[in-house]
């Protein structure tokens, strides 16, 4: 098979990125410590002076978050049937209840109507993801005091995504966590972080993020809960503060190659605006560019397009699968139909290349292929 050289997902990289890196280790201080320090300053200048604790991953964050709220057997937690999988997974590992809901077939945020009639009196945390748009915080903050829950906003794909304000997505907010996964706007290679206000929440995260360890005035340390050890490394941190230098600039581009997507997919008879995201999107970081593929049309399977697709050097993604129909919530009873818009991206969604070294030159070319590729399928 060709080798890929447009993948769909590729970091931005550069020689200060790998000499911030190299000197880091050349300090020996490799794991938490000043870096680390100085990284979760600068993310919280961006989200308007809010404390953030960077940690091993947006997993880790979230997973801290359902700990420090003591979610367990018993809860409920409202979420979308359309996310990554790490939210029906987190949910399915606190002991909860996942109460999924169905989202909006354009933007894919979480239906919050639909959220509305799934309150019970055990819902104790709504988990919305930020997707195709920011999500609105003023709808959040009035569902949170409407029912009397707790609200962690998924911004694993939302670095560097705004408000119409101006503020960044996370200024704002009651939990909010971020991903610097490879394939996110920026990268600390694997990290995540958790922007918080409340002093004794933030204690709490500092002590379950390692190993539940407080110190006590003598010098000495006690464990009071039970913690894990999800602390940051200052060699990420170092990447971290070098890639988040270039964010705006990259959300940027990336804002640019969409809308030349948009332009060379215009009057498209196949895929017609309801099968693309928003373009009307201010504010938007444009972490990915999602489109609903016209299956009947084409006649084949979605996996023999990606594999075409392959064969002219361009990777594609599935950005995902509906998480209710994966083999552990079919054992608790979710099947087809619960959900009609998150199981029509499950079944018809790709991704396509999308990230700051691209060229306009580059959509280009995955657009001339898509559109070659479905109508020789369509003929």
């Amino acid at each position: 098979m060709k080798p890929l050289d447009l993948p769909f997902a590729r970091p931005a990289m550069d020689e200060a990125m790998i000499a911030a890196v190299a000197d880091t280790l050349r300090s020996r201080w490799i794991v938490t410590g000043p870096r680390s320090a100085q990284f979760e300053s600068a993310l919280s200048q961006r989200f308007g002076g809010r404390s953030v604790r960077a940690v091993t991953s947006a997993t880790a964050a979230m997973q801290l978050a359902l700990e420090m709220l003591h979610i367990g057997a018993g809860d409920e937690i409202v979420a979308p049937a359309q996310s990554f999988f790490v939210t029906g997974n987190l949910i399915e590992r606190s002991g909860a209840k996942a109460v999924f809901v169905d989202v909006d077939l354009v933007t894919r945020n979480l239906d919050l109507d639909a959220a509305q009639s799934a309150v019970t009196p055990r819902t104790k945390l709504l988990l919305p993801t930020h997707y195709n748009a920011p999500l609105d915080p003023a709808a959040l903050a009035a569902f949170a005091k409407r029912h009397g829950v707790r609200i962690l906003e998924d911004a694993a794909l939302a670095i560097g995504s705004r408000y119409p304000d101006g503020r960044a997505v996370g200024a704002t907010g009651d939990l909010v966590t971020f991903s610097f996964h490879p394939n996110k706007n920026m990268t600390t290679i694997e990290g995540g972080a958790i922007v918080l206000d409340a002093a004794n929440e933030i204690a709490t995260i500092d002590e379950l993020r390692f190993h539940g360890i407080r110190r006590l005035p003598d010098g000495t340390r006690d464990v009071e809960q039970a913690g894990t050890k999800y602390n940051f490394s200052d060699v990420s941190a170092a990447l971290g503060l070098e890639q988040l230098k270039h964010l705006d600039d990259w959300c940027a581009q990336r804002e640019r190659l969409a809308m030349h997507y948009f332009r060379c997919l215009e009057g498209d008879d196949l895929l017609t605006p309801d099968r693309l995201p928003p373009r009307h999107n201010p504010g938007h970081s444009w972490n990915m560019f999602t489109v609903l593929l016209p299956l009947a049309a084409y006649g084949k399977p979605r996996k023999a397009f990606i594999d075409a697709m392959r064969e002219e050097g361009i990777g594609i993604g599935i950005s995902y699968e509906a998480i209710h129909l994966t083999s552990l919530f079919r054992q608790k009873g979710f099947q087809e139909g619960m959900f009609p818009n998150s199981e029509r991206i499950s079944r018809e969604t790709v991704t396509l290349p999308l990230h700051p070294e691209m060229t306009e030159s580059d959509v280009e070319r995955v657009c001339a292929a898509l559109s070659r590729l479905l109508r020789r399928k369509a003929a």
